[in-house]
């Protein structure tokens, strides 16, 4: 206004407005840009970005706010449908946000607003587009200028050249604006030579530009606007459009309503790698040039050379001064300013990780990539879904982590089964934080194993989820209901049952178990009902430990048992052999829900009689749930089990049943000690007669020692039946023979290679020898009919230090028996006699033994 050029603006006022063209998340231009905007210090800066994020600018300047973060917008009416514009501290567009805050000046995003994006395609995974490398999922790539610029000055890689000819590009050296003339002039030759390289919608997009650019000139003067914008934009800008032209371009845009927010991003959704259009491929280490001062080689190494060494491997700081040579060496032999980050990879393999690809996948994924995972301040604007969820998170000290965290959970502890409720319920609302893994070492249902991972993408199925409720509870419940009653099969809704209880919603159980109960009146399937019975009995299991009243559950499993006892002997019949095969499954879950049944509801009838003479509150609750399950059954645990019994002894004299299934039933009535092996034997015999088929035959074996090395143990300790299945297999006709020769190889490729083995020792030797080998009263070597007491109390002093018990100790400890006298652990065991007098500890380990 005076005519008196401002100290450090650009003398040639051709430049204003001022457009600095950037690669998206490259640190090099990150740089660049906080120099041109020291130098320039114009009235207002336009940033490429959603203009309706205009409002959540100030909190960039939040001391809470961590990058790396991203501005999250989805459809109001359609959560799902969404975009996000991710930013790293070393991000242009960060640094100029930053710059205009910290300096008082007007910031303003001015790409296409988000309404007509997302109207646009549906939203994207990014919709910043790499002005280098493509563009946003959806849209059809441009013309890659990064590779053609790469190209044309002789670079065969175009990560390479952009790292020689800007990212080593030190602060500071000449004009500030030298960078962005050129990247500008490259990127107008390429957009010309490229004519129709480009994309509808890149057109759309600035033409918006154009119109904010004329406002804010308007608005701030012709010389005091800065525009920090995708380098492939930048001639689009430059180049004089009448406005008439750009709002015909706008005119008629389908938009839909949205909300945005600032949410934490990770340096793993930031990579190429992790689908990110506009990714780039290391992070971590564009992270590290941005940061540090000086000498980014010697400091990048440093940094490796201390992961390795807290994974245990040898490094000295000789390796490091080493590879530091090294990598000096090679880029000079590659005609580098600097060693880049394949010299430092190069060195960091030969010489610190002694030419080894595994702990330098190691260095990739923690440094190269990284696990940094953002954080956004509590007053950022959120759904109440997510903001129940924060709160939730910081009770029970459950942080979101971007890097795999395992994590064990002892649900008798209070915390550790909120944070199991919590990751539960977030799994009904299809929020994957947590994933369920096999809890090492333990069997029992009061400990539970998770995997957790946060995702960027979590934000939007939470904000997807708020439609259920406003918090996490009230939604999961929502959730629950609707889905019962949409379920299309029994098993469905029997696994919702049980998801239900892990999530500790009672207030869903009333329409799950109404639904439930409706399902299995209709379903008269007993592959169904096969399949629902095992979820409810677990079920009933995390009663126990969570302290849930499942009496309704225990009526329809009473109610399920009962139609799958009637039903499955004639279901067994008439069965092609991939039927027949599921049908054994389908015997096999039904035997195992039976078992753990009747062991629960024996439990629960132990507990009830103190329960009741004690009267207290807790102690009559047990008891209720006590005589609901044992009524339930009739006489309980003895009846169901004989009653199960008598059905398996059915199936396994029933010729018409498939001869897997036979051969099933018959292995677990001689398991669970029902069957003498006598009997068992005489049925081997009948099934492998000569009257056979060869292929029923076959069958009849893989259901009896199929499944594992069980059956084969089996045959290795019973002469008798391994004697009947080499006699069979001698008789099968040659004509028949490869006929069944699959079904064998299937079964007996199962068993471990120990027990392959010793079966074939056994076969070669003959029956003959087998028994003489192993001498008189021996039926098989090196194993006699009788326990050699001798032989086990000498390990005894052994198992008493390793348990470390003294003799008293230990001795007590001998009253336990095999099977379990411990009240409680006694019950668990599949043969216990469940004895309610054990007396702790003691017991267990006699038990053990």
């Amino acid at each position: 206004m005076t005519g008196i050029q401002r100290a450090g603006q650009p003398a040639d006022d051709s430049r204003w407005p001022l457009l600095l063209g950037v690669r998206h998340h490259g640190p090099g231009s990150a740089r660049a840009v906080r120099a041109a905007l020291e130098a320039a210090r114009p009235r207002t800066v336009l940033i490429e970005g959603p203009p309706e994020a205009d409002t959540l600018l100030p909190l960039a300047a939040d001391r809470e706010m961590r990058p790396p973060v991203a501005l999250l917008a989805h459809a109001v009416d359609e959560p799902g449908r969404s975009a996000f514009w991710p930013m790293a501290e070393f991000s242009p567009e960060w640094v100029a946000l930053r710059w205009a805050l910290e300096h008082g000046v007007p910031a303003r995003f001015i790409d296409l607003p988000a309404a007509h994006t997302l109207a646009w395609h549906g939203g994207a995974d990014a919709e910043q587009d790499e002005e280098y490398e493509g563009g946003a999922p959806g849209d059809g790539l441009r013309v890659d200028p990064l590779g053609a610029l790469a190209e044309a000055a002789g670079y065969d890689d175009a990560e390479r050249w952009w790292e020689d000819v800007v990212e080593h590009r030190g602060v500071g050296e000449g004009d500030p604006y030298t960078p962005f003339t050129a990247v500008e002039e490259a990127m107008t030759a390429v957009r010309e030579t490229h004519e129709g390289g480009g994309r509808d919608r890149d057109l759309v997009r600035e033409a918006h530009m154009r119109l904010q650019l004329r406002v804010a000139q308007r608005e701030f003067g012709a010389d005091g606007v800065a525009v920090v914008c995708g380098a492939w934009h930048v001639p689009a800008l430059r180049r004089k459009a009448a406005v008439a032209d750009d709002r015909a371009l706008l005119k008629g845009l389908a938009k839909v309503r949205t909300d945005l927010t600032w949410v934490p991003w990770t340096y793993r959704r930031l990579a190429r790698d992790g689908g990110y259009g506009a990714g780039v491929d290391s992070p971590g280490w564009y992270a590290h040039l941005f940061r540090v001062p000086d000498r980014p080689v010697e400091r990048w190494l440093t940094k490796v050379a201390g992961l390795l060494r807290e994974e245990d491997r040898i490094v000295s700081p000789a390796h490091v001064i080493e590879a530091v040579r090294l990598a000096g060496t090679l880029a000079a032999l590659r005609g580098r300013p600097l060693a880049g980050l394949s010299e430092t990879t190069d060195a960091v393999r030969a010489v610190l990780c002694e030419g080894s690809d595994v702990p330098l996948a190691l260095v990739r994924d923690r440094l190269v990539v990284g696990d940094v995972l953002g954080e956004v301040p509590p007053g950022a604007p959120a759904v109440p879904l997510q903001r129940d969820l924060d709160r939730t998170q910081r009770r029970l000290r459950l942080r979101p982590e971007a890097a795999d965290r395992d994590m064990d959970l002892d649900l008798r502890k209070e915390t550790d089964a909120g944070r199991s409720r919590l990751l539960h319920r977030l799994r009904l609302l299809g929020v994957e934080w947590g994933e369920p893994l096999a809890s090492p070492g333990s069997t029992g249902t009061f400990r539970e194993t998770w995997r957790l991972r946060w995702e960027p993408e979590l934000a939007v199925r939470v904000a997807e989820a708020g439609v259920w409720g406003t918090t996490v509870r009230a939604a999961a419940t929502a959730r629950a209901e609707a889905d019962a009653v949409s379920a299309r099969g029994l098993a469905e809704v029997t696994a919702l049952a049980e998801r239900c209880l892990l999530a500790g919603l009672p207030d869903a159980l009333p329409t799950v178990m109404r639904v439930l109960a409706d399902r299995a009146a209709l379903d008269t399937d007993v592959g169904h009902l096969a399949q629902a019975l095992p979820a409810l009995v677990r079920s009933l299991r995390y009663g126990d430990v969570r302290g849930t009243d499942t009496g309704a559950l225990a009526d329809v499993a009473a109610g399920l048992a009962e139609r799958i006892f009637v039903g499955l002997p004639p279901a067994c019949t008439g069965l092609d052999a991939d039927a027949a095969d599921e049908m054994r499954r389908h015997v096999d879950a039904v035997h195992g829900a039976v078992g753990l049944l009747a062991e629960t509801a024996a439990l629960r009838d132990a507990t009830a009689g103190p329960a009741d003479s004690a009267g207290d509150g807790a102690g009559v609750g047990c008891g209720e749930r006590g005589r609901g399950l044992a009524g339930a059954f009739g006489a309980g645990d003895r009846e169901l089990r004989a009653r199960w019994r008598g059905v398996l002894r059915g199936l396994s004299a029933r010729d018409r049943v498939a001869g897997v299934v036979r051969g099933r039933v018959v292995r677990l009535l001689l398991d669970d000690g029902e069957m003498g092996r006598e009997e068992a034997a005489r049925l081997m015999g009948l099934a492998l007669s000569p009257g056979t088929p060869p292929g029923d035959a076959a069958a009849w074996i893989e259901g009896f020692v199929g499944g594992g090395s069980g059956g084969g143990l089996l045959l290795v300790h019973d002469e008798r039946l391994l004697g009947l299945v080499d006699g069979w297999l001698t008789r099968v006709p040659a004509e028949a023979f490869t006929d069944v020769l699959p079904l064998l190889r299937r079964t007996f490729s199962a068993y471990e290679p120990g027990v392959r083995r010793t079966l074939g020792e056994l076969v070669r030797r003959g029956p003959g020898e087998r028994a003489s080998a192993a001498g008189p009263g021996a039926a098989v070597p090196g194993f006699a009919h009788d326990l050699d007491a001798g032989r086990a109390d000498a390990v005894l002093p052994v198992v008493r230090l390793l348990l470390g018990l003294d003799g008293d100790e230990a001795g007590a400890g001998d009253t336990g028996g095999a099977h379990g006298t411990d009240g409680v652990h006694g019950a668990d065991d599949a043969h216990g006699t469940g004895d309610a007098k054990g007396t702790g500890d003691k017991d267990y380990v006699g038990m053990n033994r």
